[in-house]
Parts: C-alpha cells; sequence; structure tokens
C-alpha cells in the first residue's frame, strides 16, 4: 500500500515538431480508427488509472484537447507570446517547473511525457513507491532507463530551478536515481515521428 501521494506530471506542452505528419502528434489516434484513443487520451488514461494525483502541462493550442480528459484545475497551460506578441520558448524544463508549483504539496512528483502512451499505471505506482525509499527513481525495463522518473519532496528548490531545455538529467545524474525494475516495455517507447506512429499501429 502506498503511504505517500506523489503528483504524476504529464508534459504535453511540446510543438512535436519533429512528427511531421497532419496535426499534433500527441491528438493523432493510435490505432488509426475513428474513436479511438489518441497518445494524449492513453497516456492520461494510464496516469489517471493510478488515482494519483495528475497535472497536464499544455500549451493553448492542445490545451482543449485536455480540457476534455481532465478537470481544468489539473492544466497547467504555458503562454506561447509573451506580453509583446514575442514567442515564448517552452522547453521541458519550462514544463516540469509549472508542472511542480502547480502541485507544489504532494509528495514528490513523477515526470511522464505525453507521448507515452503504453506506459502502464503499475508502471507509475511502482516508481511512486519507490519515493518512499529514495530521492530519485526511474522505471527500468531489461536494464534500459524509462519513464516515469520520480522525485522526492527534497528536491524541490532544484526542480524549480530548470530552465528551458534542460530536463531533469542533472538531477538524475547527481542523486544517483535509483533503477526501479518493471516488466513494462512501454517505459521507452515515445511517438517522436509519424514513423514511431506506424510502427505503434502495428
Amino acid at each position: 500500500m502506498i503511504k505517500r501521494r506523489p503528483a504524476v506530471v504529464v508534459l504535453a506542452a511540446g510543438r512535436g515538431t519533429r512528427f511531421r505528419g497532419p496535426g499534433h502528434k500527441l491528438e493523432q489516434q493510435l490505432d488509426g480508427a475513428a474513436g479511438a484513443d489518441t497518445l494524449l487520451a492513453r497516456t492520461l488514461r494510464h496516469a489517471i488509472a493510478t488515482q494519483l494525483p495528475v497535472v497536464v502541462v499544455t500549451t493553448p493550442a492542445l490545451a482543449p484537447a485536455v480540457h476534455k480528459l481532465v478537470a481544468a484545475r489539473d492544466v497547467v497551460t504555458l503562454p506561447e507570446c509573451d506580453a509583446e506578441g514575442r514567442p515564448q520558448p517552452i522547453g521541458m524544463g519550462h514544463s516540469i517547473v509549472a508542472g511542480v508549483s502547480a502541485t507544489g504539496d504532494a509528495d514528490g512528483w513523477l515526470i511522464l511525457p505525453a507521448d507515452m502512451p503504453l506506459v502502464q499505471p503499475a508502471t507509475i505506482m511502482a516508481v511512486a513507491q519507490g519515493l518512499e525509499r529514495y530521492p530519485v527513481c526511474y522505471a527500468q525495463y531489461r536494464g534500459i532507463q524509462g519513464h516515469p522518473v520520480g522525485f522526492g519532496t527534497e528536491l524541490y528548490s532544484e526542480l524549480m530551478a530548470l530552465q528551458g531545455d534542460e530536463g531533469a538529467r542533472r538531477i538524475v545524474a547527481r542523486y544517483a536515481a535509483q533503477p526501479i525494475t518493471v516488466d513494462d516495455p512501454g517505459v521507452h517507447i515515445d511517438v517522436d515521428t509519424a514513423e514511431d506512429l506506424a510502427r505503434l499501429r502495428g
């Protein structure tokens, strides 16, 4: 039984420029059939199934799709432009800061990219349980690191200091992150390109 309740921070603010298909990659249907789950919907379905707090960090372009899937209070929409209308860079660091800031009272944070729809709820829970023993831990399948990556509350300040495209790799390395072995190949499978999506659809 899990004692602590870390928040699942789903990162859905990337522009997905490598996808080069019609529409945003996160709005693509997993099996190509009408009414099927999108990548975003499946990732969120798995996160919500854990019954842990979930917050989604997204952009104005994707916000309507996100709001169909989660309550407005659980969505953080990053501005794409500043007050003068200049494009704002939205890097992974910005997204993590926004998600952690919005859930500052959580018992830690599990960082999950929205383009990883095959990560299973049990895997997310296993990493959440790992935070009861380790300040930093991550899902591992067959000896290879994957997602989600978990951070304990003691790392709040370091997470809030992330900038730009800087993910949390530096923190993971500094704190000798612990692997949580799971039987879930989905921890390695993300969708960056149209070819990735085609492979996923099989």
